[in-house]
């Protein structure tokens, strides 16, 4: 990833964990705790109440990635 990029989207990940602290303290528990196998499900309510709702079957090559974020995300 092009070190610029990065420098960008840092103040932009701190804003947000900022902003949201259990999102990523859940993100956390659950990145340490999903592996092949488990079923992840997304959902979201728009402001004017639209809802949209998908999920996946995570894969091994789901769990790898994860974890190579992970790492540069420290």
């Amino acid at each position: 990833m092009n070190p610029l990029t990065l420098m960008h989207i840092k103040p932009l990940l701190e804003g947000f964990r900022d902003r949201h602290p259990r999102f990523l303290q859940f993100f956390g528990y659950a990145s340490q705790n999903m592996g092949e196998g488990s079923l992840l499900e997304i959902r979201i309510t728009s402001a004017d109440g639209k809802k949209a709702v998908t999920n996946l079957r995570v894969s091994q090559e789901d769990v790898e990635l994860i974890e190579k974020m992970q790492e540069i995300m420290k």
